[in-house]
């Protein structure tokens, strides 16, 4: 029965997906794509003043009800938190965050928004994209 509860979960936020949507000059952003299910995932975060604590995050893009859902959870799980907590979040954090069986294809799209977190936070910041220069 627990498995029905986070098949549900997952159905919620596959329908109303928590911090979906794009920031206005966000500090990081990064991309993934999954092409065996069509899933592309866009990570943007805003930093505080400080620079050490997520003020804002927020993903955008589109896929399975898999891939939305984890990148919708992974928000909620980064917001507010210190930069160095992001950075040390890991693929099983994100998998457990799912909390259901997942064959490895649908492995794949529970990490798609991880990885665009971790093309985020580990390359360039977006201001320095050559393409906004």
């Amino acid at each position: 029965m627990a498995y029905d509860m986070y098949q549900e979960r997952i159905l919620q936020h596959y329908r109303t997906p928590k911090n979906f949507g794009k920031l206005d000059h966000p500090d990081f952003s990064g991309e993934e794509s999954n092409p065996l299910c069509g899933d592309r995932i866009r990570f943007e975060l805003k930093l505080d003043p400080s620079k050490s604590t997520v003020a804002e995050v927020r993903f955008s893009g589109e896929g399975c009800a898999i891939s939305m859902a984890s990148a919708s959870m992974l928000t909620q799980k980064l917001a507010g938190q210190p930069l160095a907590a992001v950075e040390k979040i890991s693929r099983d954090d994100v998998l457990q965050l799912v909390a259901i069986p997942l064959s490895p294809v649908r492995v794949k799209c529970a990490l798609t928004g991880f990885t665009a977190l971790g093309r985020a936070i580990h390359g360039a910041p977006a201001s320095a994209d050559p393409a906004q220069a």
